[in-house]
């Protein structure tokens, strides 16, 4: 395991200065009553909590919160750098900040996060895009009050990438996007290197937080009147090892399960090698963790999974889902695909048709190849066309639409407690424990509420249901 280094008190004093001095700075340079910062986040999870740090610094240097990036004194772009088509939206982004900073000079625009952490990507930023003040990578995101002020008393682009395996950060300012929904970060990293994915080349080797502040970053949570919790890191089901704490994953859930509380406990991503039949043994025994189980398989085929240094056959996949299932009967399978690995045959893909099917998914992210500047598989052979891959897309697409249909129409007639989480297209939607979203009427003043909801119709990808009562907040 690396050496990991955790932020000391006499650290954050020094960053708390920077913030005195940038809260001064924008009580001058400010277009409004008060100054006002734009946060816009691209990706996972991660980046969201990651996002809620960074806006909580933002708020003790005196800034409030706009969505629009018009009326920002600040603007920050917090990126993914996963796929292609995620780095090309963050690009066009930034390109239509240009007029803005030309009709506000004081303007500072900042970008951070995965994509900018890509030497390749710093560099196009820098030459492209001269108008963007502050580029920070991911390791050094505990020295943000500090960046922006260097940025501030800069005349060109100020780039903070370095190379090291990051950082722990406890006792983070956090402005929370949410009332009710909440994500805590346990772990940071991986070690994993998987042939196509650049997040260890970003995000450093794996991490984990002390899980005393996990746990009481949760109850505190849950004192507030948070209902739905997210544990996120890069693959979840690897926390704690190495550790001296000695506590792993499965005995991460079952204290945060034993908090107080009415609330429900998810996480996200899982790595199918890490994931255990003590980790299912768990969710079974919990009273609060969802029944959903996001767990990427990537490929059907044994050659493919190798290809990518999966680290896991077919056979050990479907061995854990069968053993989930036995003991989690209710349990909610998703996972994502990548269509079109660097190799990959017609027959590769018909292994992954079959995994599909013999799997039933409720759900599927799914994806055509990405090539990633850095890693193993951007350099390998990749004679299949970008329209052969596309057609493979659509035909694995129109297989999870048909077995999604399928699975959620069994729920017609059921019966479920359900958190009401938003308002879409003049309905509320809210999500069962499975993870499945349901579409109710109802007025916007129950989001946040708890109810119960019966399933009265389904389609391929939602269903439709009716409130039969609505508990108090």
């Amino acid at each position: 395991m690396p050496d990991i280094k955790q932020i000391t008190a006499k650290e954050w004093a020094e960053q708390r200065v920077f913030v005195d001095k940038i809260r001064t700075y924008f009580s001058m340079h400010k277009r409004n009553n008060t100054p006002l910062a734009c946060v816009r986040t691209f990706g996972c999870q991660q980046n969201v909590s990651d996002s809620e740090r960074i806006k909580g610094m933002l708020s003790e240097m005196g800034f409030g919160f706009t969505e629009s990036p018009d009326d920002a004194d600040f603007i920050l772009f917090n990126t993914c750098a996963v796929r292609e088509h995620a780095v090309d939206r963050v690009f066009g982004n930034v390109g239509a900040l240009k007029a803005i900073k030309t009709r506000y000079p004081d303007t500072l625009i900042a970008v951070c996060g995965c994509m900018v952490q890509q030497k390749h990507v710093a560099k196009r930023l820098k030459e492209h895009f001269p108008f963007v003040g502050l580029v920070f990578g991911t390791h050094v995101v505990h020295q943000f009050p500090e960046l922006v002020w260097q940025s501030l008393q800069s005349r060109s682009q100020h780039t903070v990438t370095p190379d090291m395996d990051g950082v722990i950060v406890e006792d983070f300012p956090v402005v929370r996007d949410g009332t009710f929904k909440a994500f805590v970060p346990i772990m940071y990293g991986c070690n994993n290197f998987c042939t196509y994915c650049i997040v260890p080349h970003v995000r450093g080797r794996e991490r984990s937080r002390d899980p005393e502040r996990i746990l009481r970053e949760i109850g505190d949570l849950v004192q507030a009147g948070y209902k739905d919790i997210t544990l996120v890191g890069q693959n979840v089901n690897s926390y704690g090892k190495g550790e001296a704490h000695g506590i792993d994953f499965p005995e991460l859930l079952r204290r945060a399960d034993e908090i107080e509380g009415d609330f429900l406990l998810r996480f996200m991503t899982s790595h199918p090698k890490d994931a255990t039949k003590r980790l299912f043994d768990t969710i079974a025994q919990s009273r609060k963790i969802s029944h959903h189980f996001h767990l990427p398989v990537q490929s059907g085929s044994d050659r493919i999974l190798k290809e990518m240094n999966r680290r896991y056959t077919r056979e050990q996949y479907l061995s854990l889902v069968s053993y989930a299932r036995q003991v989690i009967p209710d349990i909610s399978f998703t996972s994502d695909i990548i269509v079109g690995f660097p190799g990959e045959t017609r027959e590769d893909f018909e292994e992954t048709l079959s995994l599909v099917k013999e799997v039933g998914f409720t759900s599927l992210f799914t994806f055509i190849y990405s090539p990633r500047v850095g890693t193993p598989a951007a350099s390998m052979p990749d004679p299949v066309d970008k329209a052969e891959k596309t057609a493979w897309l659509q035909e694995l697409t129109a297989l999870q639409q048909e077995i999604s249909g399928e699975r959620l129409s069994k729920l017609i007639g059921t019966t479920h407690r359900v958190l009401i989480e938003r308002e879409a297209e003049g309905y509320l939607e809210a999500r069962l424990s499975e993870n499945s979203v349901v579409r109710v009427e109802g007025q916007p003043e129950l989001i946040g509420s708890y109810a119960e909801v019966e399933i009265t119709a389904a389609r391929s990808w939602i269903i439709e249901g009716k409130i039969h009562s609505v508990e108090p907040k």
